[in-house]
């Protein structure tokens, strides 16, 4: 496959998980559809960071579409030399990785986090607390102790199924950058393919 179509692919996969990773940090913000928790400030801590809004989703925008536009990149001449454009392209499309690297690496670690402390909610004793902060995540493999939280109704279930959403989009994101990042040295190195297709003149 071609260096440029292989990062419209990444490009267009980017922008899939970037738009679901918002989507799915919204809904943190409302269990079971209910607004009064967030008003109240009766949320994790982690959903207020912002993970998949900004990291997983806003920050990966820019390199989506920056890698969606390689393959159609025509900008001649670079550094005082013609025909190098689509070199230069691909190495600059280093750069926009690193940004997609920050942003899905800041959403793993923001959703990983929220995993292991697990939700606020209000427990038997009438308190709202951090029920799950002592168990360094054995929570998760341990459903029996959900019924813990009594309100929000099934946050457990709710903030592990959001984070998790979160930490895969997020690892993927990351995963796809690190393969940008090597098909960007590749690609500007080498140069593109050699079919006439992707030769022109300036």
């Amino acid at each position: 496959m071609c260096y440029g179509q292989c990062a419209r692919c990444i490009g267009w996969s980017l922008l899939l998980f970037s738009i679901l990773s918002i989507v799915a940090n919204i809904l943190l913000y409302f269990p079971n559809g209910e607004t009064k928790y967030a008003s109240e400030n009766h949320l994790s801590r982690f959903v207020w960071l912002f993970s998949g809004i900004g990291g997983g989703g806003l920050l990966i925008f820019l390199p989506a579409f920056v890698f969606m536009g390689l393959e159609d990149e025509d900008c001649c001449g670079c550094c005082g030399h013609e025909k190098c454009g689509k070199r230069c392209a691909m190495l600059s499309s280093i750069l926009a990785a690193v940004i997609g690297l920050a942003g899905s690496g800041y959403c793993v670690i923001v959703a990983a986090l929220g995993l292991a402390e697990g939700p606020l909610c209000l427990d038997s004793s009438g308190q709202w607390n951090y029920t799950f902060a002592s168990t360094n995540g054995e929570y998760l493999l341990n459903r029996s102790t959900w019924s813990q939280c009594t309100e929000p109704k099934h946050v457990v279930e709710w903030n592990v199924t959001l984070f998790s959403i979160l930490l895969a989009f997020g690892g993927l994101e990351f995963i796809l950058c690190v393969v940008q990042v090597i098909n960007g040295i590749i690609g500007g190195i080498c140069g593109f393919c050699n079919s006439r297709q992707q030769q022109y003149d300036c």
